[in-house]
């Protein structure tokens, strides 16, 4: 049997676990707190996915070292602004050798690194071995085993191949592919999409402005894969347009229901103090728009949605300025 640990406790981390034990894995899951801990060795986490019934297969502890002993494979699941800090404190614990996981989709404030980078210096786990898992893949949907594909990413195909196999079940359907760059930013870049979308929901406007905004956001996070060194095959499949489609148009996504009450007229401020929760694309649109610009790419949903966030931009000002830009070819 293999043996996964999974490092940290929110809706995807034990959805995951779940499909994990589903594909017959064994799950130690890492808590921060006590009380989360005592409840998943209850079979609940009550605080993300009250509704889902844990298998006895899925364990957790307070203990990084001892959730990390012995697993075969290692699932990071912590917020991705977190992610650095985590490693220094128990990245020595991850076994040598053992593939590990990012289910992380962002990008790192301050150094506008990619997750899996984070990971290699953060860490000091070798590239090869660090693996993506990212596609349309609703915490809530995938927890009610409603079936969905998602995209394994590793520079090594044998540890994508492994990890693959290890969550493959009759409802969760993974792919494997070696563009980790490609699949790493569709994640980020698509929760920074799904805010304008959300936005311009709260603002009243329909599925025209909606889809508008979907398809130039992929343009836009093309440009920027592109210019990374992606595969432009990967912004066509699950990874891109399907993750994209899903954390646009779904109200179970939370950066599209943060944007939808940005359109209404709330501040960021008062949505985290109402959710109590920060969506990722609030954190990463700014060093997604530094990275871009560092490339020379123009990303202007990006741009506009970095006013909103950082700037208190008020979103109704967004749609005019993006209307406004200079005409020119769909192709560019």
């Amino acid at each position: 049997m293999t043996r996964v640990a999974v490092m940290g406790t929110g809706s995807w981390g034990t959805a995951f676990a779940a499909v994990l034990a589903e594909a017959g894995c064994s799950v130690r899951m890492w808590a921060r707190r006590e009380q989360v801990a005592a409840q998943i060795n209850a079979g609940r986490n009550l605080d993300y996915l009250p509704d889902l019934q844990l298998p006895p297969v899925v364990t957790a502890t307070t203990d990084p070292s001892g959730a990390c002993d012995g697993a075969d494979i290692v699932v990071l699941a912590v917020p991705s602004q977190t992610l650095r800090d985590n490693l220094v404190e128990w990245g020595d614990a991850i076994p040598a050798g053992a593939p590990v996981v990012s289910l992380l989709k962002g990008v790192e404030l301050g150094t506008t690194k990619r997750m899996s980078e984070v990971i290699a210096e953060a860490g000091k786990v070798d590239p090869r071995r660090v693996v993506v898992v990212s596609g349309p893949n609703l915490a809530r949907e995938v927890a009610a085993r409603q079936p969905a594909g998602s995209v394994v990413a590793c520079v090594d195909p044998e540890a994508a191949e492994r990890v693959a196999r290890a969550c493959a079940t009759p409802f969760f359907r993974p792919y494997t592919d070696t563009d980790v760059v490609g699949t790493e930013l569709c994640g980020a870049t698509k929760n920074v999409v799904a805010l304008a979308v959300g936005m311009a929901e709260g603002l009243g406007f329909g599925d025209n402005t909606k889809a508008t905004i979907i398809t130039r956001g992929l343009a836009e996070t093309t440009r920027l894969g592109l210019a990374l060194g992606a595969d432009a095959r990967t912004f066509l499949g699950l990874a891109g347009v399907g993750d994209l489609i899903a954390t646009c148009m779904s109200p179970l996504s939370r950066n599209h229901s943060f944007g939808v009450r940005l359109g209404s007229g709330m501040a960021v401020r008062d949505v985290v103090a109402a959710t109590r929760q920060t969506a990722e694309g609030v954190k990463s649109c700014e060093p997604i728009l530094l990275l871009a610009r560092h490339h020379g790419v123009e990303v202007p949903i990006v741009e506009q949605v970095v006013a909103v966030v950082r700037d208190g931009m008020p979103a109704r000002e967004v749609a005019g300025k993006l209307m406004s830009r200079d005409l020119k070819s769909e192709k560019h």
